[in-house]
């Protein structure tokens, strides 16, 4: 699935195709097999497709708040029980929807975390004042520090994914969090297909169960091992336990749902930072993120950074792009100002928390940077000899235009 070695870029905003979207990563391989490709027409991609929908008049945002209204009816507690679940980490988008929930809707939210790796000082800060002062009780659930650690070295190993592990973390332990109390409804933020779902996707409201349950003698990787491999590791499967998706017929008996607030509610990214800093008095970074442009965007964890970073080394595209495509699909840059960012930001090395990321992974820097070569595609990279410190090494063989 990941074979086209042709390089081009949207014509709307600034993704390349070597992008990847959403999947169920319970399947991530080596080869990324289980992975689809952005899709384009007409030289737009899909997410610019999506999220147009927001603005030009496809959508009665009215109407859909009477949906959601009308729905809610059936879930919405009368006794001050909880009724609904928000995953979040008290970042913009997770304070904004469960506000919204409480407030607007009426309902009677409970918050849930799965802790990030290495909390960052304003994460840490901005993750007590979700309660604190946003008013919404909030479950945190930590994982065992060394079995993390193993996992995320062993996922940017074997696959270059550091961040896989808690990504499955993130998904799947709000499911079992519905299923302890009883909850049925779980909300999200906006869909998977605003980056660029796959076509049955497009449109629904509801988060597609491939991506967060398995049948039920489904074989599950992590860090592209079975769990069987993981054993030698010392990770046992109750390790494991809220990394691991629930079986569909459980999930389908229970009547537990994943939906997108963003379906009912225009998610914006800069209204939600405006709107989360007035109810839980939410704190932008001290500084420029390195690799973009912004300082309010995925701050709460050390770790963060190598995720997009290693995205940029297998997929020759990284996080500037990213975050540029999300603001000239949102109206707030237009794409000549997407391009001049990718060509500042998009390669730069995440230095402020490198030494962070070794020790947690224990792995030398000699030893990190053979693993990133390892992945590099000959169509996206060309070594320049030279310095090899912090990928100096390296040039991009595409930029967009």
């Amino acid at each position: 699935m990941l074979k086209n070695t042709k390089v081009f870029f949207c014509n709307t905003c600034v993704m390349s195709n070597q992008k990847v979207i959403s999947s169920s990563t319970i399947e991530d391989d080596i080869e990324h097999s289980n992975r689809h490709k952005l899709d384009f027409k007409n030289g737009k991609c899909f997410a610019c497709t999506e999220v147009e929908k927001k603005y030009n008049n496809q959508i009665d945002w009215k109407e859909r708040e009477r949906e959601l209204n009308e729905l809610l009816k059936e879930y919405r507690s009368k006794d001050g029980s909880y009724d609904c679940i928000v995953p979040g980490s008290g970042g913009k988008d997770s304070v904004f929807q469960a506000h919204i929930l409480k407030m607007k809707y009426k309902m009677n939210p409970l918050t849930v975390t799965f802790s990030p790796h290495i909390y960052t000082d304003i994460g840490m800060k901005n993750f007590h004042n979700w309660p604190l002062i946003g008013g919404v009780p909030n479950f945190l659930y930590t994982p065992n520090g060394k079995v993390h650690g193993k996992l995320t070295r062993l996922a940017f190993e074997n696959i270059l994914h550091p961040f896989q592990p808690f990504i499955m973390g993130q998904r799947h332990f709000a499911s079992h969090m519905a299923k302890l109390f009883n909850i049925k409804l779980i909300f999200m933020g906006e869909s998977q297909s605003e980056a660029g779902g796959q076509k049955d996707e497009l449109g629904k409201s509801d988060m597609l169960k491939r991506y967060w349950t398995k049948n039920k003698d489904q074989e599950i990787k992590i860090a592209g091992l079975k769990l069987k491999e993981l054993e030698k590791y010392d990770i046992s499967k109750n390790d494991l336990e809220y990394y691991l998706p629930q079986n569909i017929e459980d999930i389908e008996k229970s009547n537990i749902q994943i939906l997108y607030l963003g379906h009912w509610e225009r998610f914006e990214p800069q209204e939600n930072f405006y709107y989360a800093t007035k109810i839980s008095n939410f704190q932008p970074n001290d500084m420029r993120t390195e690799q973009t442009f912004s300082k309010y965007n995925s701050i709460d964890d050390k770790i963060d950074p190598f995720h997009y970073y290693t995205a940029y080394v297998k997929f020759g595209y990284g996080r500037c792009s990213e975050e540029a495509s999300k603001e000239i699909r949102n109206g707030y840059i237009n794409r000549e100002e997407g391009v001049q960012l990718v060509h500042k930001y998009d390669h730069e090395f995440p230095k402020r928390y490198f030494d962070d990321f070794l020790k947690y992974i224990k792995m030398d820097e000699e030893e990190f940077y053979n693993t990133l070569d390892k992945f590099r595609k000959e169509h996206l990279w060309e070594d320049m000899g030279g310095e090899r410190k912090y990928c100096k090494n390296w040039k991009l063989k595409h930029k967009v235009w």
